[in-house]
C-alpha cells in the first residue's frame, strides 16, 4: 500500500473548508501536514490546532515580498509537501510556488466558474453578484490553480439553485454545504 500524499492547506479565514478536508479525506489517502495562513487572527489557526495540524503564519514578506515564492517553496519542500489545497486563501499564490507544484494546486470557488471569478470575487461578494445578476443557478467549482485568478482547468463543479427570497448569506450557506461535499 502506498503512503498518503502530503498536502499543505492555505487559508485566510475561518477555515471551515480546511477543517472539512482534514476530517473527511481518509488518512490513508492524504495527510494534511500544515496550514499556511496570511492572517494572525484567522480562525483556521485554531481549527488546525484542535485537529493536531501545524499552522504557519506567513509574514508579509513571505506572502508578497520579492523572495516570497522561493521562501514558500523551501518551506513546502522541507515539509515534504506534494500537493496544495487552497481553502479560502485570499492571496495570489507566487509564480514560483505554482511552477514548483504545477498541476498539483487545487482551489474551491463559490460559483460556477468562469462566472463570478477573478480578483476580489470571494465570499459574500460572489453571492451578492449572483443575486444582483438575477441568476437562477450558482454553485461551486474545484479548479487547478494557475497564474491567473480562477482561470485554471476545472476539475469538478456542482450546481446550487438560487431560491426566491435568497439573501447573500442564505445562498452562501447552501453553496458552502455543496463545497463541503465537492472538494474532498
Amino acid at each position: 500500500m502506498s503512503s498518503p500524499i502530503e498536502i499543505a492547506l492555505y487559508a485566510s479565514g475561518s477555515g471551515t473548508n480546511a477543517e472539512n478536508l482534514i476530517r473527511v479525506v481518509p488518512r490513508e489517502v492524504a495527510r494534511f501536514s500544515v496550514v499556511f495562513t496570511d492572517r494572525a487572527g484567522a480562525g483556521v489557526r485554531e481549527r488546525a490546532a484542535s485537529l493536531g495540524v501545524r499552522d504557519v503564519l506567513l509574514t508579509p514578506a513571505q506572502v508578497s515580498g520579492g523572495a516570497a515564492g522561493a521562501e514558500q517553496v523551501a518551506m513546502l519542500s522541507a515539509l515534504g509537501v506534494e500537493m496544495i489545497c487552497l481553502a479560502g486563501y485570499l492571496r495570489q499564490i507566487p509564480a514560483e510556488v505554482i511552477e514548483a507544484y504545477r498541476g498539483r494546486i487545487l482551489n474551491i470557488h463559490p460559483s460556477l466558474l468562469p462566472a463570478f471569478g477573478g480578483k476580489g470575487k470571494y465570499g459574500l461578494h460572489v453571492h451578492r453578484a449572483v443575486l444582483s445578476r438575477g441568476c437562477l443557478w450558482t454553485g461551486a467549482t474545484v479548479h487547478v490553480v494557475t497564474e491567473a485568478y480562477d482561470e485554471g482547468p476545472i476539475v469538478a463543479q456542482r450546481p446550487v439553485p438560487v431560491l426566491p427570497g435568497d439573501t447573500p448569506e442564505s445562498l452562501q450557506g447552501r453553496v458552502l454545504q455543496t463545497e463541503y461535499a465537492l472538494y474532498p
